[in-house]
C-alpha cells in the first residue's frame, strides 16, 4: 500500500540533523543560547529587518507586538477573515475585539472594505489599535495600497506573514512590511522548526520588549523580581539551530514548491472548470513573488461536473491530503457574533477552493501520484 500523501510536510535532511546535533553537544539544551542569537541575525537579514525575535509561534509573535501597540479591553483590532483562527485569537488574548474584512479575488484584505470600516468605526468613536492583514498561502498582500489607507487614520499596520516567508511583493520580503511582522515556522510551514515563530521589526525597543515580554518580563537582578505579566514565549536554541539549517536551505525549498506548482497548472489546463489559485510563478517581474507555500485549485461545479469536496472526498479515499481553503473567521461560532464587513468572497473562496499537496519533500513521483488520482476522477465524472 503506498504511503499516505501529506499536504506540506517538513522538508528536513542530514543539514538539520548536524545542525541540532551541533546545538546538542554545544550543551546549550536550556532555552536561549548561541543558536538562537545566530537565528535572529539571520533572519533579520533575509527578511529585510533590523531585528527578529524568535518565539515560540507566530501566535505568540503577533500577542506581543499587539501588547505593545496597546491593544486591549474596548480597542478594535482589523483582520482578515480570510485567515486561521491564530489570527484572531491573538487579538481575543489581549482584550480587544476582532473586526473582519473579507478579501478580494486575490485572497488578500480589500481595500475598499478596509476603508469603508475604518470611516464606520471612527464614526462610532471606536478606538481602532491596529490593522492586521493577512497573506493569504503565501501571497503578499498589498501593502501600499493597504498602508496608504492606515497612514491617513493614523493606524498603524501589524503583518501577518505567518504563511508567507520568502516571498516578496514590490521587491521586499513579505516580512519587511508593516511596523512589525508575524512569522511562523510550524511543521506545515515552508520552513520548519518544528513549532515556533518570530516578530521581525525595524524598532529596537519593540524587539527588546519583545524579548522581556517572551522570558516571562523577569527583572535584570539576580533574584526573580517581576513587574510586569510576562510570558513563556520564546523559542529553545534546539528548534533555532534546526531554523538556521532550514533558512539556509530555504530559496531551493521555495523553488521545488513552484516546480509543483507548474505542475499543477498544466494539469489544471486540461481539465474544464479548474484553475490555479493566486497569480502564477511565471510572471516577468520577480519583484513580486509569492512563495508557493500551498498550490490551491478552484473548482467550477457546473463546468467541471464535480465540487471540490467531491474532489477532496475522492483524494482521501486515495490516501491523498487535500483541504479546503481557510474558513472565514465570520462564519466560524466562536466568532460569528462580531463585526464583519463581507462581500462574499471569502465564502466563495471556503466553497470553491481546494489546497493541494505542495511540500518540497514531496518528489516528482508522488506529485505524479496525485495528479493521476485527479485526472482519472475528472475523467470518470465526465
Amino acid at each position: 500500500m503506498a504511503d499516505r500523501i501529506f499536504l506540506s510536510p517538513p522538508d528536513v535532511t542530514a543539514a538539520e540533523e548536524e545542525a541540532v546535533i551541533r546545538a546538542f553537544r554545544g550543551g546549550w539544551i536550556a532555552p536561549l543560547g548561541p543558536e538562537v542569537d545566530a537565528f535572529e541575525q539571520e533572519l533579520a537579514e533575509f527578511c529585510g529587518r533590523e531585528h527578529a525575535v524568535a518565539l515560540s509561534s507566530g501566535t505568540a509573535a503577533l500577542h506581543l507586538a499587539l501588547i505593545q501597540l496597546g491593544a486591549g479591553a474596548g480597542d478594535v483590532v482589523i483582520t482578515s477573515t480570510m485567515t486561521f483562527a491564530a489570527t484572531a485569537n491573538a487579538i481575543v488574548y489581549t482584550g480587544a475585539e476582532p473586526v473582519f474584512i473579507d478579501c478580494d479575488e486575490t485572497g488578500s484584505m480589500d481595500p475598499e472594505l478596509l476603508a469603508r470600516a475604518l470611516e464606520e468605526l471612527t464614526d462610532q468613536g471606536r478606538s481602532v489599535r491596529a490593522i492586521v492583514p493577512v497573506d493569504l498561502l503565501g501571497k503578499v498582500v498589498d501593502h501600499a495600497r493597504i498602508g496608504s489607507i492606515a497612514e491617513q487614520c493614523g493606524v498603524p499596520v501589524l503583518s501577518d506573514a505567518a504563511e508567507s516567508v520568502g516571498a516578496l511583493r514590490d521587491g521586499r520580503p513579505a516580512p519587511a512590511y508593516g511596523v512589525a511582522a508575524a512569522v511562523s515556522f510550524n511543521g506545515n510551514k515552508i520552513m520548519t522548526t518544528s513549532g515556533g515563530g518570530a516578530l521581525l521589526t525595524d524598532d529596537p525597543d519593540m524587539a527588546s520588549r519583545t524579548r522581556y515580554l517572551a522570558t516571562q518580563a523577569r527583572q535584570p537582578v539576580i533574584h526573580y523580581e517581576h513587574t510586569d505579566i510576562g510570558y513563556n514565549y520564546r523559542l529553545s536554541n534546539l528548534l533555532a539551530a534546526l531554523g538556521r539549517a532550514q533558512l539556509e536551505r530555504l530559496p531551493q525549498m521555495i523553488e521545488r514548491r513552484h516546480a509543483i506548482r507548474r505542475t499543477y497548472v498544466e494539469l489544471a489546463t486540461g481539465i474544464e472548470g479548474v484553475t490555479v489559485f493566486g497569480l502564477p510563478d511565471t510572471s516577468k517581474d520577480d519583484s513580486t513573488r509569492d512563495n508557493a507555500w500551498l498550490t490551491s485549485i478552484l473548482i467550477d461545479e457546473t463546468a467541471a461536473g464535480f465540487s471540490s469536496s467531491d474532489l477532496q472526498a475522492h483524494l482521501t479515499g486515495m490516501d491523498i491530503e487535500a483541504r479546503p481553503l481557510w474558513k472565514p473567521m465570520h462564519l466560524q461560532p466562536v466568532f460569528e457574533d462580531r463585526t464583519a464587513y463581507v462581500n462574499g468572497t471569502s465564502e466563495e473562496l471556503f466553497r470553491t477552493g481546494l489546497s493541494l499537496p505542495s511540500g518540497s519533500a514531496h518528489d516528482d513521483q508522488t506529485i505524479d501520484r496525485v495528479c493521476t488520482a485527479i485526472s482519472t476522477f475528472a475523467g470518470s465524472v465526465r
